[in-house]
């Protein structure tokens, strides 16, 4: 993947920043956007580069402005990695409207505005030898959601769905597009999801994988990094769970 331009949402933590240093380490163009700030990636572990940029993929406005940067910057991308996501829990017949809204706009409308504004830049990266990517991030919610996460299944479910019927638009222009579906990942993001979700009767945490333990984000990056390479040439509409085993079981 060395001297490949791509694009990391949510490029500040969790499974993005795992995304960003394997890319800086293979000597990739990262562009890493995000709402929080993104800190640098250590230097020595590749020769690739990041370039930061200040993104909110639920705005349209926001994600044109990141994506006319990076147009600046360079005029093909060989990569869309949409990492960026929330989390929160309540039962869906008392939830709040504004609660409701807003994971469906991070969740689905952030990756399918990202998708869209990328797709000239990919376009002109894609050959059928070296296909260009996009690749989602779901959860293995999206098919056994449980009491407390509605929103958040609701929202990976139609993620998945976009994915499918992108990958059958973009396949003829040799663009491919899967998504990754991770169980519980050891990450900030999912600990203070947890925390958050004390208050609220009816959530309850996954149950051990039956792998034994929880992901760390390298066990994400690294199904990810696959189906950026050349061994995932011929693979599209593909949703991955990376989650220890947990959509094995029953539910």
């Amino acid at each position: 993947m060395s001297a490949k331009h791509i694009v990391v949402t949510g490029a500040a933590g969790g499974i993005g920043k795992a995304c960003v240093q394997e890319l800086l380490a293979d000597g990739c163009q990262v562009y890493g956007l995000d709402i929080r700030p993104i800190e640098s990636v250590p230097a020595g572990r590749g020769e690739g580069k990041l370039i930061p940029l200040h993104c909110d993929v639920s705005g349209s406005a926001s994600v044109d402005a990141a994506f006319a940067s990076i147009g600046k910057a360079t005029d093909r991308l060989h990569a869309l990695v949409c990492c960026s996501g929330i989390i929160r829990s309540g039962a869906m017949g008392t939830m709040a409207n504004e609660i409701f809204d807003t994971v469906m706009a991070v969740n689905v409308r952030g990756p399918w505005l990202c998708a869209k504004s990328a797709l000239p830049l990919l376009a002109r990266a894609a050959t059928p030898s070296d296909p260009a990517r996009i690749i989602f991030i779901s959860s293995v919610a999206a098919m056994r959601p449980k009491l407390g996460g509605g929103a958040y299944s609701a929202s990976k479910a139609a993620l998945e769905n976009i994915m499918r019927a992108l990958a059958a638009e973009l396949a003829p222009k040799a663009i491919l597009v899967n998504a990754v579906a991770p169980g519980p990942v050891d990450t900030p993001f999912v600990q203070q999801a947890l925390q958050d979700a004390k208050a609220d009767a009816l959530y309850k945490p996954s149950l051990p994988p039956p792998i034994g333990r929880v992901a760390n984000v390298g066990d994400v990056a690294a199904v990810i990094k696959f189906l950026l390479s050349s061994g995932a040439n011929y693979v599209t509409g593909g949703v991955f769970p990376v989650d220890g085993g947990i959509s094995a079981l029953r539910a």
